[in-house]
């Protein structure tokens, strides 16, 4: 079996507006402790990350602790949203567009939420091809996270997401046979007993 602990990153410094360079706030930073604690006594095997800064912050923690080394993949990354992302007030009205329909409208000059799935599920196919029996820690985004669930469980769609999107960080333990999902666990680190 492989299990896979997707990290949901850290609370983000929403005044960079860059995704790709958008920091983790003086919060998130301290919050990833909560990620190391729990991913400890996992016996985690390698780590791996979105390219963003958000997503490899949160992880890194850990792995400087234990002494891995972050494998970044691109096809991890979050939604490209080409230009502006949505602001605060946009954001629910955005992200309800992109639930709401069959997956293929796209961010202006970006991507729709079919490709963002894409490109997830193929990063994790590979993962699951490289590391089969091993436990993985993944760092990665609220939206690429809810893409990859959506894959397993069609019912996961806009209230899930809305309901976790402040939620940082969030785990989803996957655990695999072979390419097969055999279970998933939701949990919030704030609430862990």
């Amino acid at each position: 079996m492989t299990t896979i602990y997707f990290i949901r990153h850290c609370e983000s410094d929403y005044s960079v507006r860059e995704s790709r360079i958008r920091p983790l706030t003086e919060k998130g930073l301290a919050d990833r402790r909560l990620v190391t604690e729990y991913l400890r006594d996992k016996n985690i095997y390698a780590v791996l990350s979105s390219p963003y800064k958000r997503a490899v912050d949160t992880v890194s923690d850990f792995a400087e602790k234990y002494h891995f080394t972050i494998e970044t993949d691109e096809d991890f990354r979050e939604l490209d949203r080409k230009g502006e992302p949505a602001t605060e007030e946009e954001f629910p009205r955005v992200m309800k567009r992109l639930w709401t329909t069959d997956f293929n409208v796209k961010q202006p000059e970006g991507e729709c939420l079919a490709e963002v799935q894409e490109r997830n599920m193929r990063a994790l196919n590979e993962v699951l091809l490289k590391y089969k029996d091993q436990n993985i820690a993944i760092g990665t985004h609220g939206l690429a996270l809810s893409a990859i669930i959506n894959h397993y469980d069609g019912s996961f769609g806009y209230d899930d997401f809305m309901a976790m999107a402040d939620i940082m960080p969030w785990v989803v333990k996957m655990i695999f046979d072979g390419q097969t999902l055999v279970s998933m666990e939701k949990l919030s680190l704030w609430t862990k007993a």
